[in-house]
Order: C-alpha cells, then structure tokens, then sequence
C-alpha cells in the first residue's frame, strides 16, 4: 500500500470516528441547575371550550385526548433549561427571581426578562427557546403544559446559531 492509500485511509477513519462522536456538532443543550417538583398531572379528553365574559373570551379546542402537566421549577443563578421546545403550550408564572427568555426565531438574540409577579406564554415553535436565570437569586416558575396524550413535554433542539455561547 502506497503512502497517500495509507494518508487517505487514515483521513476517512479519522472522519469516521468524529462524525460518530458528535465532535463539532451539538444536538441539544440540557437543562443545568435545575430541579423540578412534579405537582400534577393528568389525561383529557378532547376539549371544546368558548367562554365570553366581557370583553375577554377563551377559545379551546383540541383534537384529540391531551395531558395536563403542572410542575415548579427551581433554577440555580447561572442555571439554564437549554434550548427546547414543547408539542403544546406552556404557561408559566415566575414566583421569583426573574425568567431571561431567549427564542430561537430572533435573529438578534435578544432576551425577555420576566420579572417575580409576572407571567408569559411559552409556545412551541420549531426554534425552541432557552430560559435562563442571569440573576443573582434563584429562579422559581410553577408551569402548565397541555400536550397531546402520551406526548414527551420537552423536546431538546440545538442552539438555532443567532445566540452563540448562550446556553
């Protein structure tokens, strides 16, 4: 065997054993610094729900049996769910600290800082989202996830690219 066989063999199991490994390419972002405490959850059937009162009015309708998931998470300063997204909303009251939210569609990365006392409306989207505590305290948020029965709650995705080193 001739030395640039031997150079081109050693190039392609060197590629191999990288692509096997990931090396280069990260697929998702985990949680750290994160506990959570499972409060409840439970099945539904499908919903159809019109209420008007006012001027405010909710319109549920869902296809299908869906899951109901409540949970309060506790996340250390520094701490990070990692970039996710969810098959079904999310809401989520901040009981303290503060929530720093970054969506994986803005293109500029600028995040949201949700304040103790304020809530939002985690949707899902193919980007996903990061939450993260930047504070100096922990981060305590109660969450109701209504996803479609037996559906995962969390679906890890990459870092979209427009937020380097956010994590």
């Amino acid at each position: 065997m001739n030395a640039l066989t031997q150079f081109k063999r050693s190039l392609m199991l060197l590629l191999l054993t990288a692509l096997s490994l990931g090396v280069g390419n990260v697929l998702a972002t985990p949680p750290s610094g994160v506990t959570t405490e499972n409060i409840g959850s439970g099945p539904f059937d499908e919903m159809k729900v019109h209420v008007k009162t006012g001027h405010w009015k909710v319109h549920l309708d869902t296809k299908g049996d869906s899951d109901l998931n409540i949970v309060r998470n506790t996340v250390i300063p520094g701490g990070t769910f990692g970039w996710h997204t969810h098959p079904g909303p999310c809401f989520v009251m901040v009981l303290s600290g503060a929530a720093t939210v970054y969506e994986g569609d803005d293109r500029t990365c600028t995040p949201e800082v949700v304040p103790a006392g304020a809530s939002f409306v985690d949707s899902p989207g193919p980007q996903g989202h990061l939450v993260r505590n930047e504070g100096a305290v922990d981060l305590v948020v109660v969450v109701a996830r209504l996803v479609p029965h037996g559906a995962p709650i969390r679906i890890d995705v990459p870092n979209p690219g427009y937020c380097p080193g956010i994590n």
